[in-house]
């Protein structure tokens, strides 16, 4: 059974209004919900987000994002 998130279609801003997946994300990267540009990155879908994130957060901590995200 899919998780209940695409991350291709599920927005940024979508995800951090999940109290679950808020808590992944606030784990593994606590600055996201702070970031200057988070307004705009809100309404992007979680996957664009994740591959621009690529040169400043750890492929792991991409994947551990990704995988946790997606069994919910």
């Amino acid at each position: 059974m899919a998780g209940k998130y695409d991350l291709e279609t599920t927005t940024l801003g979508e995800l951090l209004d999940d109290p679950e997946a808020r808590a992944i994300i606030d784990e593994l990267a606590p600055e996201v919900p702070d970031h200057p540009m988070i307004g705009f990155a809100r309404g992007m879908p979680a996957a664009a987000i994740l591959k621009m994130a690529g040169g400043q957060v750890p492929a792991a901590t991409i994947e551990q994002l990704t995988s946790r995200i997606a069994a919910l």
